[in-house]
């Protein structure tokens, strides 16, 4: 009985950590607006996420880091479900910290060139709250999170969850909950 006082922080504490971390941006928020450069089948160009909501929806996915496991499982994914999301008229972006030539080849080998990634500088992490807090080669990595933003630029949904299984899935139904109420 006498380690009842003591357990309790712990046991506090050790829920606290295994609860899911959360989004800054909750649904309704603004979705803040940036500029960046990414590329699509190996092609570099500039995204403007302004830009992007004149055609439709946009899933901007954010990932740790191409090239490693869960993120090449993700990519796969979300290429294989490109079709769906363009017939809800919903235009994908994923966005990492990597710098653009390392996003050049990942778009075109493990995107199979069929959406687009981009490179998330600080401002864009900070202002999606996707900071990770860990570095890989020298460098930041993020948060695996999932935003719908609606064609008016409020967050219509968001899933933070870094295990991938469920990103695709998940932002394919909040992109046709949107086309239906549009």
């Amino acid at each position: 009985m006498r380690l009842l006082p003591i357990a309790l922080p712990l046991l506090a504490g050790a829920l606290a950590c295994a609860a899911p971390v959360l989004a800054a941006l909750a649904p309704g928020a603004a979705a803040p607006d940036f500029t960046t450069r990414g590329a699509k089948a190996g092609k570099v160009f500039q995204v403007h996420l302004k830009e992007q909501l004149k055609k439709g929806p946009v899933v901007l996915y954010f990932f740790p880091a191409a090239y490693t496991g869960g993120c090449n499982a993700e990519a796969h994914a979300f290429a294989e479900a490109i079709p769906q999301f363009q017939a809800a008229g919903a235009t994908v972006i994923g966005m990492s910290s990597d710098d653009v030539p390392t996003l050049q080849r990942f778009s075109a080998e493990k995107c199979a060139g069929k959406f687009a990634v981009a490179s998330a500088g600080p401002g864009v992490v900070r202002g999606y709250d996707v900071a990770l807090g860990r570095q890989m080669a020298g460098r930041d990595l993020t948060k695996r999170t999932s935003y719908v933003i609606d064609r008016s630029g409020r967050i219509a949904f968001v899933h933070d969850d870094m295990n991938p299984a469920d990103h695709v899935a998940q932002t394919l139904a909040a992109v046709r909950k949107l086309a239906k109420t549009q």
